[in-house]
């Protein structure tokens, strides 16, 4: 039988070489089911609408507020997530404090912090590995690949399927 642990308010290991951004608690070193996060979304950041074809996702908001989008829309356009509409009527939903969001996989998905103040958040992925594409992502950046194909394509070979652009965009809220 092995141990668990137990972490800490601001435990975890920082992911993407430190900083405010993202802690993993638990990921594929400690469990084969989920890699989950604690992370802080800036005001303005649009992770772009995008979906999984063999990962599940949940978000749960701890501070602050986000534009969720979890279903597919009627018709996907390249801009403008935040006006898709499902063929049934569902919208973008403005979420605060203990809002939680599911993504089964396949389902196309997004978040957008309107607000002029950071959103904390818990994020889970199953299976675990999420962190595996993180650390990718930052090495990529730290190798000096910062344009949109070097991000696409870490993206596309840890099964991340970009439906509209990563931005940072003027907060609304």
């Amino acid at each position: 039988m092995t141990d668990g642990f137990v972490l800490a308010r601001g435990g975890g290991e920082p992911i993407g070489g430190g900083g405010p951004g993202m802690t993993l608690k638990a990921g594929v070193r400690h469990a084969a089911a989920a890699s989950i996060f604690e992370t802080t979304v800036g005001p303005g950041f649009d992770v772009g609408a995008h979906l999984h074809q063999t990962a599940e996702e949940f978000f749960y908001i701890l501070e602050g507020e986000l534009d969720l989008l979890a279903f597919e829309p009627r018709v996907r356009t390249e801009d403008g997530w935040l006006k898709w509409e499902s063929a049934d009527g569902k919208t973008v939903v403005r979420a605060g404090p203990g809002s939680f969001m599911f993504v089964p996989t396949g389902c196309p998905h997004a978040f957008f912090n309107p607000g002029p103040a950071p959103t904390r958040m818990v994020f889970g992925v199953a299976p675990a590995g999420h962190e595996l594409y993180l650390e990718d992502l930052a090495q990529a950046v730290r190798s000096g690949g910062r344009g949109r194909d070097v991000v696409a394509e870490v993206r596309r070979r840890h099964d991340i399927h970009q439906l509209t652009p990563m931005a940072v965009r003027r907060p609304t809220g």
